[in-house]
């Protein structure tokens, strides 16, 4: 069954565009035409040698006709033997050189054009939006980077130098067998029309499940990541056997492909090199008797060195077909890296931006140069080509916003609150109710559907992502620290910071005290995610992010749910100076932590149920006082 399943998976794939994937891969190499232009006629040379030696080999054997015929003298004789042996020497000297300085210039093109794709690749990466990693794995991801990249490097390095190098000897082979004998040379052609129908028939099956094949390795490596991550979840909750029996799935599919892959491909060699010798044979015979028949003009001499060239001329044909698979997976493999490119960017209209406002006597604001902990946005007005500059107050508002990840499927539905100034706003609810969603559409990572979000009275689409995203800083419950000092962590929250700020930032979140027990404080390497810390001390050093940062605007989705009351406790001071002065969003399943926030919004359903303050909503005795005492929970 799951034999003819992958048959018909695989009947089903074909090479989307392989004529215009080519075209885009011979793109990423345009800076290297001269490199490809000399490799090619070292090529030429390299070719040029083999067909030159033997054609002295011809006329070696000719001499030594004479010789034995009685036609030339021995002294005579051996005199041109060595001439042509050392004329040979040079000729394949030459060759060789011909042939390493081809395979080394596109060696050069090969290593550069993988270093341009996987550049343009990460950078491409950096501009999608979100949503295009929410619905992707990161094995998945991944295997652009690894394994579709290598089966290119391969093509690039191996594949198409050799099917280059094989298409000249053929039309160099080709040339002097004509040459030598057009009548035999018929014979090959014929066989070659035969070799070229069964390189068509097997390689052509043998491509689709290559194809299945790539696309077997992704899904794999994005299974084997999620479970790598997820491997102590799995034993906390004895899923082992779920696991590996679908790993085994995947794995057996994928085991399938290659089989049916290398099946194809292994059938191909034999079958060539088979037809080679039967090529062969025929040519001898072929040749044996046009020379009896008075019909070969060179007689025997001529004959040996048409089945050398015959020889030379199934080579090429039996090379082709060992690299064409390789060319169909490299192909399947650029063509998800050029899917990759032809991802729609996240777009970006936006021209308002944020700047360092200085104020005057005056009160007039004015743009600095300087960090001054003051912001202003700087809107620019095209209709009276003016500039303005509108204080940052932090003020949010929400008007009738509806939004769904997918169409059809809301997920918030006529949401409409204001966040005033300085004020903490928390979002309480249920999973999957809506409150992280709100936050990602406050960064602009979704679009709203319909509705209108304000930002300081200015409509966020006008806003430009990166000022947007710069004005807010996000404390989130999964805490990721990259490979790199204790200081270089906290620094990502504000790249230019100096020691002395870093420091200052870890002190406000009460991240201090552990910093400095540990080997070597702040230059403390953290590698695997801060594996060697506790969970409570990746939050915090993801709190001083945010405090590095010194944001107008603060959104802590869940900041505190991985954390003990303790380590809670710690923060809490560090927590209430942070939060003195700016707009915070609290996103918390935790009640206990939201009591003193201004306004709490308690969504279901993806919409506000109720909002006010905690003492009014326990008046209220509504949903949120059945939460508060304990008469309904969360889920």
């Amino acid at each position: 069954m799951r034999m003819r399943n992958l048959k018909k998976e695989a009947t089903d794939v074909r090479p989307e565009k392989p004529l215009k994937t080519l075209k885009s891969i011979f793109g990423f190499m345009k800076g290297y035409v001269w490199h490809i232009v000399l490799a090619l006629l070292a090529g030429l040379v390299n070719v040029g040698a083999m067909l030159g030696g033997n054609v002295f080999l011809r006329q070696s054997l000719d001499v030594i006709e004479n010789f034995v015929s009685g036609n030339a003298s021995a002294t005579e004789s051996m005199a041109l033997l060595g001439q042509n042996v050392g004329i040979m020497l040079a000729i394949y000297l030459a060759g060789a050189l011909g042939g390493f300085v081809s395979m080394r210039l596109l060696l050069t093109v090969s290593t550069g054009t993988l270093y341009s794709v996987r550049t343009q690749m990460f950078e491409k990466m950096e501009r999608l939006p979100v949503a295009y990693f929410d619905k992707r794995t990161h094995g998945e991801i991944m295997s652009r980077y690894t394994t579709d990249t290598d089966a290119l490097r391969e093509m690039i390095s191996n594949g198409i130098p050799n099917i280059v190098s094989s298409l000249l000897t053929i039309v160099g082979v080709f040339t002097l067998m004509m040459v030598y004998s057009p009548m035999l040379t018929l014979f090959v052609v014929a066989m070659l029309i035969v070799m070229i129908a069964a390189v068509g028939i097997i390689g052509g099956k043998g491509a689709k499940y290559f194809i299945l094949q790539q696309a077997g390795i992704a899904k794999a490596n994005g299974y084997i990541e999620e479970y790598v991550e997820g491997q102590k979840v799995v034993q906390v909750f004895c899923h082992e056997k779920q696991t590996i029996e679908g790993f085994r799935e995947i794995n057996g599919k994928l085991c399938m492909a290659e089989t049916s892959a290398q099946t194809f491909a292994q059938i191909l060699m034999p079958v060539m090199g088979n037809l080679s010798y039967v090529n062969y044979v025929i040519t001898a015979i072929a040749g044996a008797l046009l020379i009896a028949s008075g019909h070969l003009e060179g007689g025997a001499p001529l004959l040996i060195s048409f089945l050398t060239l015959s020889r030379q001329f199934s080579m090429p044909l039996t090379q082709i077909s060992q690299q064409f698979n390789g060319v169909m997976t490299a192909l399947a493999g650029a063509e998800r890296i050029l899917k990759l490119f032809d991802e729609p960017e996240e777009s970006d209209t936006g021209y308002v931006t944020l700047v360092n406002a200085a104020e005057d006597e005056n009160g007039t604001i004015t743009e600095s140069a300087e960090r001054t902990g003051r912001w202003a946005w700087k809107h620019y007005h095209r209709a009276t080509d003016t500039t303005t500059y509108v204080p940052w107050r932090g003020e949010v508002e929400f008007e009738n916003v509806s939004f769904g990840y997918e169409p059809g499927k809301p997920v918030l539905k006529n949401v409409s609150f204001v966040a005033n100034p300085g004020s903490k706003i928390a979002l309480v609810g249920s999973t999957g109710a809506g409150k992280t969603t709100i936050t990602n559409l406050l960064n602009r990572f979704y679009d709203i559907d319909e509705g209108k979000i304000r930002y300081d009275g200015i409509n966020i689409g006008k806003i430009a992502k990166d000022d947007l995203r710069r004005s807010m800083a996000m404390v989130l419950q999964d805490v990721h620290l990259f490979t790199g000092s204790v200081a270089d962590n906290i620094r990502y929250g504000r790249n230019e910071a100096t020691l002395e700020e870093v420091k200052a930032a870890a002190t406000l979140a009460n991240a201090a005290p552990f910093i400095e027990k540990l080997e070597n404080g702040y230059d403390t390497v953290l590698t695997a995610d801060g594996v060697n810390l506790s969970q409570g001390q990746r939050q915090l050093l993801s709190i001083a992010r945010a405090a590095v940062a010194d944001p107008p605007v603060l959104v802590l989705d869940e900041a505190t749910s991985s954390i003990d009351t303790r380590t809670e406790a710690l923060i809490e001071q560090g927590m209430d100076r942070l939060m003195q002065g700016r707009t915070v969003f609290i996103i918390a399943h935790r009640l206990s932590t939201v009591r003193n926030a201004d306004c709490i919004l308690l969504i279901e359903g993806g919409e506000i149920i109720e909002r006010g303050s905690h003492d009014e909503l326990v008046a209220l005795k509504g949903r949120y006082y059945k939460l508060y005492t304990g008469a309904f929970e969360l889920s």
